[in-house]
């Protein structure tokens, strides 16, 4: 009979600074494992294998309500269909990133680095479909079609590629490539963690709240008859909720920060931080089309119609800025002198 022997695991002393997950102390994968030996990791249980199968499994339930859109009848014709397609696109590259980025990322330290810029870029990206969806549904009556309005997308297209910018320089720092190596590597994650993580979550955060300036506005601020308060306001409390709740989880490492070694395999906060940001983008999703539905057609008799500029256009450029950004990283990361790679 055929037998397959599971990576041995290590402990946090026997592996590089790199890799080390804090107050996280047993369960860790080797530094320099082979894409067959990340692959079969997911089978046994290590201090990643609940990141990775939380957003593995939702990946494929967000692929199914793209494709039960996408061929729906004349969703593809209807442009007030598009930014929900644009959104729910958004929704599977993420936990798909996520779940690349947390197998293969122990490959070796540059591809840790790399596997960890796609993952911010997709979390770009989706910051950016949720402002495409916000901009189309969730608005409030009396701001469609303001100045702040027509510029939303514009300026959300902006925030993703400072979000993708600031979270891969918060990992790799800032280089400057010259010839065939690298002149400088300012914050390194490695030597300034604590400045790596303010600049990691402002760059995930501020884009969010830039997001969500219109629903917070109808969920707090706003009063009379044209603050679309509908049946669709509950949800997006809930989603709210849980989006501070995954932020908090992100930036204060608990549980395990009260009992280092007890939460190693299941409960720590990263873990945790997955289950709440996929609940939530399923709350998100439900109250968008509950708010596309119910106010379909005021927004489409205000004239506020969805352009393929303003939805496919914006995303795919997006997301070409970003790869290019990525790249520029991933190179410095390549030419950078041995004596001066991240370690």
């Amino acid at each position: 009979m055929l037998s397959v022997k599971l990576p041995r695991l290590l402990t946090v002393q026997q592996v590089p600074k790199v890799f080390h997950e804090d107050s996280i102390i047993c369960g860790y994968r080797s530094p320099r494992s082979s894409a067959t030996a990340c692959v079969l990791s997911l089978f046994q249980m290590t201090n990643e294998t609940l990141n990775i199968w939380t957003h593995f499994i939702p990946t494929w339930y967000f692929l199914w309500r793209t494709l039960s859109v996408l061929f729906s009848p004349g969703s593809l014709h209807d442009p007030f269909m598009w930014p929900l397609l644009v959104y729910l696109l958004s929704c599977c590259i993420y936990p798909l990133m996520s779940t690349f980025a947390h197998t293969f990322s122990i490959m070796s330290t540059q591809a840790r680095h790399m596997c960890f810029f796609l993952d911010y870029g997709a979390l770009s990206l989706y910051s950016l479909g949720s402002a495409i969806a916000y901009s189309a549904y969730v608005f409030p009556d009396r701001w469609v079609n303001n100045t702040f309005h027509r510029w939303f997308v514009p300026w959300a297209v902006c925030n993703t590629v400072i979000s993708t910018g600031m979270s891969c320089y918060s990992r790799l720092g800032a280089p400057i490539l010259h010839y065939n190596q690298v002149l400088i590597e300012r914050f390194p994650e490695e030597t300034r963690p604590r400045l790596s993580k303010v600049l990691r979550t402002t760059a995930f955060a501020y884009p969010y709240l830039f997001d969500s300036i219109p629903l917070f506005y109808r969920l707090l601020l706003c009063s009379g008859d044209d603050c679309t308060h509908n049946a669709a306001l509950t949800m997006h409390i809930w989603h709210t909720l849980l989006a501070f709740l995954t932020g908090f989880l992100f930036a204060t490492h608990l549980p395990e920060r009260l009992a280092p070694g007890c939460f190693d395999y299941v409960g720590h906060s990263h873990q945790l931080f997955h289950v709440c940001g996929v609940v939530g983008t399923y709350i998100q999703l439900e109250s968008l089309v509950l708010d596309m539905n119910l106010r379909r057609t005021w927004l489409l008799n205000s004239g506020s119609f969805p352009t393929i500029f303003s939805t496919v256009g914006a995303f795919f450029w997006s997301l070409l800025i970003s790869l290019l950004i990525i790249i520029i990283f991933s190179k410095a990361l390549y030419l950078m002198p041995k004596n001066k790679k991240l370690r």
